[in-house]
């Protein structure tokens, strides 16, 4: 399977769910939490010709990521398109965003896959958030190089959220459970931002990524 060079926006682009942002995560059990890394946001569409790699703005970033194209390129489907974030992790195993930005290490980012919005011509948009998870674990069914599936956290959020900022991450997305999956800014999905992230100052000086 052939993969494309970086070119602008095209017809195969879907604008991703922009998570809104919150100060505190939501509590109760009408939420589904993931640990939000700090990345590259990247869609990456397969096709029975190709695989592509597109930014938040549809741009086609496959060459710079081939490990997560190659990853794409050998999934047990003839068609998907699945959302996520490329990451680079420092010695710790923390994603490091200056990593990818700075030291370029594009080569060697995975992608921490956490939806699934089309798999073999269905579009899953209109499916629960639980439904598209559950399409999105069958058909990954375990990490491998290049290719990682975001899990649910199983705790509560408040105390997720203490760990996670304790670890060094960026934070906690929320996510409404029997949401449709929304293009744009969206408030059944939100993001609690880990007050000491570098990722911080960056979301209050420009808002070019989630």
């Amino acid at each position: 399977m052939s993969v494309l060079s970086l070119r602008p926006a095209h017809q195969a682009f879907v604008e991703p769910c922009l998570p809104t942002r919150t100060a505190h995560p939501p509590l109760g059990p009408g939420w589904l939490h993931e640990i939000k890394y700090d990345g590259f946001r990247l869609t990456a569409r397969r096709d029975t010709r190709c695989v592509r790699l597109l930014t938040r703005r549809g741009y086609d970033w496959t060459q710079r990521f081939r490990l997560i194209a190659d990853a794409i390129s050998g999934l047990r489907c003839h068609s998907c398109l699945i959302d996520g974030e490329a990451v680079a992790c420092d010695e710790g195993g923390i994603p490091v965003f200056k990593l990818l930005v700075r030291n370029r290490m594009y080569a060697s980012a995975q992608l921490y896959a956490f939806d699934l919005l089309e798999l073999d011509g269905q579009d899953l948009r209109g499916e629960p958030i639980e439904v598209r998870k559950k399409a999105l674990n069958d058909l990954l069914r375990k990490d491998r190089g290049g290719l990682l599936i975001s899990q649910p956290i199983d705790a509560r959020a408040d105390v997720a959220f203490e760990h996670i900022c304790q670890l060094g991450l960026e934070g906690i997305v929320s996510k409404r459970l029997g949401s449709k999956y929304e293009s744009g800014r969206s408030t059944t999905w939100l993001k609690t931002i880990n007050p000491d992230a570098p990722a911080l100052q960056r979301l209050e000086q420009e808002d070019w990524r989630t």
